[in-house]
């Protein structure tokens, strides 16, 4: 079985913020591909629901812990780790580029080192959300991660965001390869 994991904060305030990109993510493909409503469920500590992807099971899960906590959720709920898709956000990376990866480093984020060191691997997929906002022409402005994550994307960030969307349902519809994606 697949397990599909949006990392996120749980709470309103929290909602389309950059740092619940991966978050908003993984409920957006749950909705996609028709998994039904998802649900809180104490079983897997978090938001979820079950269906199929391109005919495999899988399971959709927004952990309702923080961010940083990630690791407890993923620990408890044992997936194996190549079945594991990972989703979040990148503050290294360019609004509109994604990252497939697999076994990489946590490049610093606090949710990918937790789940890292819960399941004693890097050993999983990652889908790797640029949230950095694209430059003013001519100008390189990078925006340290803490001052971005929580903010929330401009209307013409979010229209970036839906193409961004179309892109990871297309990535998840065939088995995943490393892969850079721009829109």
């Amino acid at each position: 079985m697949k397990t599909l994991v949006g990392l996120g904060n749980p709470g309103a305030e929290y909602e389309g913020t950059r740092h619940n990109i991966g978050r908003d993510m993984a409920a957006y493909a749950a909705n996609r591909f028709d998994f039904g409503k998802l649900e809180e469920s104490k079983k897997y500590l978090g938001i979820s629901a079950k269906g199929s992807i391109e005919g495999e099971t899988a399971l959709i899960l927004l952990p309702e812990t923080f961010m940083n906590k990630s690791g407890k959720v993923v620990g408890a709920l044992a997936p194996k780790p190549k079945d594991l898709i990972v989703i979040h956000d990148d503050a290294d990376l360019e609004l509109g580029t994604v990252k497939v990866s697999f076994a990489k480093n946590s490049a610093g984020h606090k949710g990918v080192e937790s789940i890292m060191r819960a399941l004693k691997t890097k050993e999983f997929w990652r889908i790797r959300i640029g949230i950095q906002p694209r430059p003013a022409t001519g100008k390189k402005r990078r925006v340290p991660a803490e001052k971005l994550v929580l903010q929330k994307f401009s209307p013409a960030e979010r229209l970036i965001v839906k193409k961004i969307e179309k892109k990871i349902i297309e990535a998840l519809e065939k088995p995943l390869t490393i892969t850079t994606i721009a829109v």
